[in-house]
């Protein structure tokens, strides 16, 4: 049989469909594993979202190909949201393009933009799909620095001028996936900066905006001067509103990166299920705050739970402000190892903190999206296997 295309060659296996598969074959053993590995909301989005869908999906007329760049009454509420949300004013004709979740699009606007030999500035602890997309486009990953003691920022004057210069886009993400780190505005400002004397398109993974802790509220790399000509920003569905199963997210931000993005995504899908569209404008602007709030002091107390309970099995972490993760340093060994055994010895599966690049492997992550039944009995079981030791 005819052997796989050139590129897979360049593409590992995605880490968490590893690890998914190890911990199917442990279940299939009848062995109980307790999922805390990936950050999979238990739950559920809002009742109106879920009416609204079920509303649209029993019409007679909605069935049908929505359009490949999704419907213009979703990408005006897009339009809006990010106006009321972040005080960005945008054009849903040209400055918002809807996405089938946002990974889809962070891999395709690599596509879009990343040729042989060209660099993509990637977080050295940051979501897989930034260095697996640069590497899927045929071009090359440089992880950029990103330390815990300068707060998990990235420092760009770490990189060598000869990177740069192949450099064509730079990836951030705050609330920051595995971190938990956050950035105020001025932030955003700095880097729109450094990317516009360079010519780098910064591409800013947020799909974390409403999952905040603390009073804590976080910006859009949109809103720094001159964002709209230089940053396309990715947001999502999943985490705001529950509803990663649902896959609905955006792009929003150049004209020039969204056009072509669209390029790329009109070649290769033909938009989302009509319903859910509407679903997602119903989530934009019929979900009142209140309701993002209640949902994230469920998190935050589960948040305080881990943190509590952290000196007892062996790590230690900085109190994130956003995101659903903790982001555990191993004291005794490292990363890998840890999550290795609380795996195989306690049945509790942690994301190990080398799927997030060279700057993780130190360190495990866990995902707050379990049931509070089960996220007591997951850290009773570290603690017992951690105690045995």
């Amino acid at each position: 049989m005819t052997e796989p295309a050139y590129r897979l060659g360049r593409l590992p296996v995605y880490p968490f469909a590893a690890l998914n598969q190890r911990v199917r074959e442990l279940n299939a053993r009848g062995l109980d594993v307790i999922n805390l590995d990936v950050g999979s909301p238990d739950l559920p989005p809002p009742e109106n979202v879920i009416a609204a869908l079920a509303e649209s999906a029993a019409g007679a007329n909605t069935h049908g190909y929505s359009g490949y760049k999704g419907t213009a009454a979703f990408r005006a509420s897009v339009a809006r949201h990010y106006h009321e949300r972040f005080g960005v004013t945008v054009d849903p004709e040209t400055q918002v393009l809807p996405l089938l979740g946002s990974k889809e699009g962070i891999v395709n606007l690599m596509l879009a933009y990343i040729d042989q030999g060209d660099v993509v500035l990637v977080p050295d602890v940051g979501y897989p799909s930034y260095s697996m997309g640069a590497a899927l486009a045929g071009g090359d990953a440089y992880f950029v620095p990103m330390p815990e003691s300068m707060g998990y920022i990235p420092d760009v004057d770490a990189i060598p001028d000869n990177v740069r210069r192949r450099a064509k886009m730079l990836w951030v993400n705050y609330p920051n996936n595995p971190t938990g780190a956050t950035v105020e505005p001025g932030f955003y400002a700095r880097m729109i900066e450094w990317c516009a004397r360079y010519d780098i398109l910064l591409a800013s993974d947020n799909p974390y905006y409403d999952v905040t802790y603390d009073g804590f509220l976080a910006s859009s790399a949109l809103q720094a001067p001159g964002a709209l000509d230089h940053a396309v920003e990715f947001i999502s569905f999943s985490k705001t509103y529950n509803m990663a199963g649902w896959r609905l997210g955006a792009a929003v931000g150049s004209a020039k990166a969204i056009s072509a993005l669209l390029q790329i995504k009109s070649n290769m899908d033909s938009g989302h299920f009509q319903p859910i569209y509407e679903a997602g404008s119903i989530a934009f602007e019929h979900v009142p705050r209140s309701w993002i709030a209640a949902r994230n002091q469920v998190y935050q107390r589960r948040r305080d739970r881990v943190l509590a309970e952290l000196p007892h099995i062996g790590l230690t972490a900085a109190t994130p402000k956003g995101s659903l993760y903790i982001w555990g340093r191993v004291e005794r060994g490292d990363g890998a190892q840890y999550a290795e055994s609380a795996l195989t010895a306690a049945h509790v599966s942690l994301a190990p903190g080398e799927f997030y690049g060279p700057g993780g492997k130190q360190y495990v992550r866990f995902s707050l999206c379990a049931t509070d039944q089960r996220l007591q009995q997951a850290l009773d079981r570290l603690k017992t296997w951690y105690a045995s030791q």
